[in-house]
């Protein structure tokens, strides 16, 4: 059928819907992957949020279970220029759109989507209404559309519950913030047992199951929405234990320090993002998907340094804390989906624990 997308300046672009009768409230952002769609619509980090994947044809190479980076999807809806219904590729399990629709995810497909992401690169991120049915008066739906807010994300895609992975002989704790399953598999494979907690947390459990190592997930929207989770944060980092940030969890722990972030543009989302190890001036490329980040010039350099800037924009990419064994990342070194160059930053991580370990 007919399918509509509907943005907040009044812009409509149509194409042809596949799933439900429904009417779809979202964030409409893009990203810029060439490949790796499974793992980005399972990326709790698009909760609430419609991603328009920039390359041209997706779906020819299908879906299967291992590349799925959480239980389900969690994106709003998804739009591209051409769903390939036929792939081919000796891991494919079931076609892409097979996979969508038995997860009651929305396609807009036949969209140009090359139109699509200039606009929201130029005017920055905006809201946008995806539906079967154009109204007659857009403008009196404008509003609506303007007031949509992505609010408490980290709340729906979190665990409920403690889980345990792995048998390694390091013990890692993760606080999920809607954490991706290749963070939990690349600790497994530095010989580490992952116990991951839900995001709220107290400081006191988790130092009380006696960690090696503390970690702090990826997840959606504004880290100013978790400020209740903040004091928690500090207890962590004041504890002596080594702990290492990626994404949403690096802004954490930026404002846990005193620090803010702020909202970008059009935020960073792909798996093609330059980024600079200032300790080595070597550029990595990075898979990246945030629309915030932590503001440079309130970096305390008595407490912390920023250690990785943005080639692209200059933005915080990192930070490396002062006396503390505290380090986190703006990019997901894990790479799913993305280049695996950043991996280095786990081994970093495993050594500040041995390195402790050694010590007591």
């Amino acid at each position: 059928m007919k399918g509509y997308l509907i943005l907040e300046d009044g812009s409509v672009f149509e194409g042809s819907l596949h799933g439900e009768e429904k009417e779809i409230l979202c964030e409409v952002v893009f990203t810029t992957g060439m490949t790796g769609y499974q793992e980005t619509v399972t990326d709790p980090s698009f909760e609430g949020q419609a991603v328009v994947l920039t390359y041209p044809m997706i779906g020819n190479y299908g879906a299967n279970e291992a590349d799925t980076e959480s239980a389900h999807p969690w994106i709003s809806a998804l739009i591209v220029r051409e769903l390939s219904s036929f792939p081919s590729n000796y891991r494919c399990e079931e076609s892409f759109p097979s996979y969508l629709k038995k997860n009651g995810i929305t396609v807009l497909s036949g969209i140009d989507t090359r139109a699509l992401t200039r606009k929201l690169r130029d005017a920055g991120t905006m809201n946008g209404l995806i539906t079967w049915q154009l109204p007659a008066e857009i403008n009196l739906r404008l509003e609506e559309i303007k007031k949509y807010t992505v609010r408490h994300s980290v709340i729906r895609v979190s665990r409920k519950h403690p889980e345990t992975f792995g048998t390694g002989r390091r013990k890692v704790s993760l606080l999920d913030f809607g954490a991706k399953q290749n963070i939990i598999e690349s600790l497994i494979a530095r010989d580490c047992t992952v116990t991951v907690w839900p995001w709220d947390t107290p400081a006191y459990v988790v130092l009380d199951a006696e960690p090696d190592g503390i970690m702090l997930s990826n997840g959606p929207g504004d880290p100013k929405d978790c400020s209740g989770i903040l004091r928690h944060i500090r207890e962590l980092m004041e504890s002596g234990t080594p702990l290492f940030s990626i994404c949403l969890g690096h802004q954490l722990l930026a404002l846990a320090a005193g620090f803010d972030t702020t909202r970008l543009k059009f935020g960073h989302r792909g798996a093609n993002h330059p980024v600079m190890d200032l300790a080595t001036r070597r550029v990595y490329m990075s898979s990246q998907n945030h629309g915030y980040c932590v503001r440079a010039e309130t970096v305390d350099p008595k407490i912390a340094e920023v250690s990785h800037v943005n080639v692209n924009d200059g933005s915080v990419e990192g930070l490396r804390f002062k006396n503390r064994p505290v380090s986190s990342v703006q990019f997901h070194p894990e790479a799913s989906p993305g280049p695996r160059e950043t991996a280095y930053l786990f081994d970093d991580f495993i050594k500040a624990i041995d390195a402790r370990k050694g010590a007591l």
